[in-house]
């Protein structure tokens, strides 16, 4: 089994503490032989809005949009009523959850789990007797 199908997508819009709905950002998720990128768009959320957990094996992306107005301006119309994103998934065990790295860079979160050691392809040298 590959390690993207061993990442579940948890859909709760209320986890414990946070009853707030919020919007399901779009995600794409990449798999390579050393572990797995996820791309979370996130439009309008900057980094100090932005928060990244690993809990267990619970990884959770949450962002609150930032969008100022210009002073003495309120909107007419707004299409998307939710301020706050948020997404929960369950990591695989072949996931390195300690070694999660994130970049966020015009609205797109990267964020990088390298499979654990154990997991990674590796080697075997034969010897000749």
């Amino acid at each position: 089994m590959n390690t993207v199908s061993q990442l579940n997508e948890q859909r709760d819009t209320a986890p414990a503490g946070r009853p707030e709905p919020a919007l399901l950002p779009p995600v794409d998720v990449v798999e390579d032989a050393t572990g797995i990128t996820l791309y979370a768009d996130l439009p309008g959320v900057p980094k100090d809005k932005l928060s990244l957990r690993v809990d267990g094996d619970q990884l959770t992306v949450e962002g609150d949009m930032a969008l100022p107005l210009p002073q003495g301006m309120a909107a007419s119309h707004a299409e998307v009523t939710l301020s706050r994103y948020r997404r929960t998934f369950t990591l695989s065990k072949e996931l390195d959850a300690d070694k999660v790295s994130a970049e966020l860079s015009n609205g797109v979160l990267r964020l990088r789990i390298p499979k654990a050691e154990h997991a990674q392809p590796r080697k075997i040298n034969v010897q000749v007797n």
